[in-house]
């Protein structure tokens, strides 16, 4: 265990407040560091981080063990509430904005923290292939005769070609993922009112 300070004030709905305040009174917190690019509309933020927020919008059985969860994100608060609104996130989300490891930095990590009193600890920390775990959808269609249907993946003769180059990629309005400039994260397309855009906005067609 590495302890840190948790005096660090994070940015959230309520204005800035101490990391500790994360919490929500628990001794245990689960953090999902979200990446962002600054200044991008919606369809130009992680398609990696998206789908694994989106994965993690319900965080009822983690808190019945004592157990809080929230998303941490690098994002100027302002950018940060309104993506959070467009996608309809119901978990805190806060603005880690300049601070340092392992309340912020290093993002697109999955990290386990404990609390004693007013001390806190970094637990574990994960990313990559290790975010996995917290994607029910892979892990249900991995159970499947066909399996994720991914075109990386070397599939008998007899049975369908990939589809997808990876899920994490981005879908265009038909479905179909792709690197391409008219595409986003594919949870996006469910928000009320998303429609297919012409650029991700950052200066660049993909992540």
């Amino acid at each position: 265990m590495v302890e840190f300070d948790a005096t660090v004030e994070v940015i959230g709905a309520d204005g800035a407040v101490p990391f500790l305040d994360v919490f929500q009174g628990r001794n245990e917190l689960v953090v999902y560091k979200h990446m962002w690019y600054d200044q991008a509309p919606h369809q130009g933020q992680c398609e990696g981080c998206t789908t694994t927020a989106w994965h993690l919008n319900d965080a009822a059985y983690l808190n019945a063990r004592g157990v809080s969860f929230a998303i941490v994100t690098s994002g100027a608060w302002a950018e940060v509430a309104a993506y959070v609104e467009f996608m309809g996130y119901t978990q805190p989300w806060y603005s880690v904005r300049g601070l340092d490891a392992p309340v912020g930095h290093d993002m697109g990590h999955i990290t386990c923290c404990l609390r004693d009193g007013d001390r806190t600890f970094l637990t574990y920390s994960t990313t990559g292939r290790g975010n996995e775990r917290v994607n029910s959808s892979l892990g249900l269609l991995d159970m499947t005769a066909y399996g994720r249907r991914e075109a990386w993946e070397d599939n008998p003769a007899d049975r369908p070609a990939g589809l997808d180059a990876c899920w994490s990629w981005r879908s265009d309005s038909d479905g179909n993922s792709t690197w391409g400039p008219s595409s986003r994260p594919t949870p996006q397309w469910t928000r009320p009112g998303a429609t297919p855009v012409q650029t991700l906005g950052r200066g660049e067609d993909h992540h």
